[in-house]
């Protein structure tokens, strides 16, 4: 295990720049380069899909290619349907939907749906391995609130390396209350994908990994936006949308305007109760927000990360928490379409996605130390917890080591009700799946187990910081009927040839339907 003894690594190199005459050290190790913003935004593509027996369905194919990070600089990477990234699917609530998603790798991955509602066996998690030259056919119907979700490979200890080399996209979800929003709408043009990631290139161009045991993974100095090093968008509206995806393996971003505030009006779970005007916000690896940018014709100003929040660590300056760097530049036009101040309505299932502390019937207690959690590592054969379903439950989760951690949890949406017995920032407010977590400090999360039982197949938790993923920082829970007990999971791969239904079969290797009707949606304008 690369990370053995990372905290006595730590205050060692400490110690020893400060022998140096480095003394406080406030500047940074992982510095990010300049860059000149001479290159258009690259906005993902809309999946295409087609409707068949009522389900839509998409298609998505893991393939490598190439991509010009550099001029002329061919650098080998990863993509869904293309060299890099993937495309953005996108669905209402209500509907049903399936995924081909097919392998053109030379070595398994999967495709897990970040921050969706839906069962164990269509997580897409390492239990639903796809094989090379399989096709993996999940279904699930949309059952939760408009927002910003986005899809990557979980497989079990190389989740890092697939999503470093460019597996990665958007799944977007629309609601009534969504549609009927004063809110940028306009896919591409007011209502933007972001999503940043930061990478080291080698001297031939080549996408570097580092394996040094450095904490809390490989920070890169090149950052991209969408793929693009040095971006810049072109406004025509009075506000622009930007759905910010944290889509790094490591780095913890601070982002914000040095000459304006912004509107956030969503988290990683939707909807916000109201606006939250912000200078910045802080996204660890996994978290979502969308923020509305207030823009004057003919103006430039530009989205950038500042000195990062990271809580009490041990040598922030290290870990990419001192580092200050320019992501996106924004370029009004001469004359601008008008925009409404953001405001939006209740959606009509808004009753029923409430959580109540009332009805908690289970406390739990997670620990994150070095690379474990609650003093195990992660064991695909163990099941860690098992949840009832439709209970409410809270967990607590404390960080004990001064390193950068997060928690992601499958399936649910959770709330934040406290940190450290206060409540949390309005930032903090709404529906989250995955939070970063400050040393030493307590959280309170509230989350409901709805719909979906399968004693046999785990969903996971994790740190999001994904070199401590694959090091082993992961547990599983499974959901059961009242009274039930824990399953046998499956052997690791078992689940790939197994029937996909939208009950417990995992997956099938199954060709695109024959013969079904398309109809042209590729998402929503």
């Amino acid at each position: 295990m690369r990370r053995a003894g990372a905290v006595g690594s730590i205050f060692a190199g400490v110690a020893a720049l400060a022998l140096a005459g480095c003394g406080a050290i406030t500047g940074s190790v992982t510095p990010v380069d300049e860059v000149e913003f001479t290159k258009e935004l690259a906005i993902p593509p809309l999946a295409p899909s087609r409707v068949v027996d009522g389900t839509r369905v998409f298609s998505l194919t893991a393939q490598e290619g190439v991509t010009e990070f550099r001029p002329g600089v061919e650098t080998r990477t990863w993509g869904f349907d293309g060299a890099y990234l993937g495309p953005t699917l996108r669905a209402e609530r209500g509907e049903q939907v399936a995924v081909e998603v097919t392998n053109d790798l030379d070595e398994p991955t999967s495709v897990h749906w970040h921050g969706m509602h839906l069962p164990a066996a269509m997580d897409g998690g390492p239990h639903q391995a796809v094989e090379p030259g399989a096709t993996w056919r999940p279904t699930w119907r949309i059952d939760q609130p408009a927002a910003t979700l986005w899809y990557h490979p979980h497989p079990h200890g190389a989740t890092e390396q697939h999503v470093y080399r460019g597996l990665a996209g958007l799944f977007l979800l629309d609601d009534d209350a969504s549609r009927a929003a004063d809110l940028p709408q306009t896919y591409g043009v007011d209502d933007i994908p972001v999503i940043v990631q930061d990478k080291v290139l080698d001297d031939d161009g080549q996408l570097e990994l580092t394996d040094d045991g450095s904490e809390p993974g490989t920070l890169g100095g090149v950052v991209m936006t969408n793929g693009t090093v040095g971006a810049y968008q072109e406004v025509t509206t009075e506000r622009v949308r930007l759905r910010l995806v944290n889509g790094s393996t490591a780095r913890t971003y601070q982002l914000g305007f040095a000459d304006r505030d912004v509107d956030l009006v969503a988290t990683d779970g939707g909807l916000l109760d109201a606006p939250v005007r912000l200078d910045e916000v802080r996204l660890s690896p996994g978290e979502r927000a969308e923020v509305i940018v207030e823009l004057a014709p003919g103006e430039t100003t530009r989205l950038r990360s500042v000195e990062a929040d990271l809580g009490s660590l041990a040598a922030p300056f290290a870990m990419g928490a001192n580092d200050e760097f320019d992501v996106l530049e924004l370029r009004a036009a001469d004359r601008l379409a008008p925009s409404p101040e953001p405001a939006w309505g209740a959606a009509r299932d808004a009753s029923s996605d409430e959580l109540h502390e009332d009805d908690v019937t289970v406390t739990r207690t997670f620990e994150l130390d070095e690379d474990q959690i609650n003093g195990q590592s992660m064991d695909m054969s163990r099941i860690d917890e098992v949840a009832d379903v439709g209970a409410t439950e809270v967990w607590k989760l404390r960080s004990t080591v001064p390193m950068p951690h997060s928690f992601h949890v499958h399936d649910v949406q959770f709330r934040v009700l406290s940190i450290d017995g206060q409540a949390p920032p309005p930032e903090l407010a709404g529906r989250k799946d995955t939070i970063y977590l400050e040393s030493g400090r307590e959280y309170r999360l509230l989350m409901r187990f709805d719909d979906y039982a399968d004693p046999d197949t785990p969903y996971m938790y994790h740190c999001h910081m994904l070199m401590h993923e694959d090091a082993g920082m992961m547990g599983q829970f499974v959901v059961v009927e009242p009274g039930q007990e824990a399953g046998t999971v499956p052997e690791r791969g078992a689940g790939a040839g197994a029937a996909s239904d939208g009950g417990a079969g995992a997956g099938s290797e199954t060709g695109p339907d024959g013969g079904a009707a398309a109809d042209g949606h590729a998402g929503h304008h």
